[in-house]
């Protein structure tokens, strides 16, 4: 479990693909500022909104097995060597919950349509597929790319929100425009609360 609130913008030192022609997972090597005795075999990360398993570690950096199944449903598989990725080690009891709580868990990919500097921050409008739309609301929350950010207002199924500058400073979000991808997670409450709603519905029928 996370809580949206980036630690180290890492980079990508190696991308090792399976041989040609075979499925399989990823590897992907990042490097990080991390401490690598920080770092245990098994412990959790989240990377570019993703949590994955850190399964080795070096000096500098981690490495990490993404499958088939989660390349499919991220931006993971478009990474390649030198892309920074936004990342976070897991929260440990009685940290600061400073963001929200964020499982790493991606809902889908987001689309930033529109990107401007606003007043001493930045607006971005995103848009997510119609089925998730219900789960957005304003002044709620959503992670984008392990971010933790407050939704200003919802159109449909496109939302907005501010960026200061500070978080385009210390996150990937400052070579975020138009046309770019995002791995969303919705926050989890707002899925709990639809479907404890679905189900009141569903019994009294």
């Amino acid at each position: 479990m996370f809580t949206g609130i980036v630690t180290d913008v890492g980079r990508v030192r190696a991308v090792q693909r399976p041989p040609d022609g075979e499925a399989g997972d990823l590897r992907f090597v990042f490097e990080t500022s991390y401490d690598p005795a920080s770092l245990d075999l098994g412990a959790s990360v989240c990377c570019a909104g993703v949590c994955l398993t850190v399964v080795e570690t070096h000096a500098g950096g981690f490495a990490v097995d993404v499958s088939a199944e989660t390349l499919s449903k991220t931006t993971l598989g478009a990474l390649d060597e030198g892309t920074p990725v936004n990342l976070e080690r897991s929260l440990r009891l009685g940290d600061e919950l400073g963001g929200h709580l964020v499982y790493g868990h991606v809902d889908a990919i987001a689309q930033v349509v529109e990107a401007y500097p606003e007043g001493d921050s930045w607006r971005y409008v995103v848009e997510l597929p119609s089925d998730l739309a219900k789960y957005v609301a304003p002044k709620g929350s959503i992670a984008l790319d392990g971010v933790s950010l407050t939704v200003n207002e919802v159109d449909g199924n496109r939302f907005g929100v501010n960026i200061i500058l500070h978080t385009r400073a210390v996150t990937t979000f400052g070579a975020r425009a138009a046309g770019s991808s995002l791995n969303c997670e919705i926050d989890m409450l707002a899925r709990y609360v639809a479907r404890m709603l679905q189900a009141e519905r569903e019994d009294s029928r």
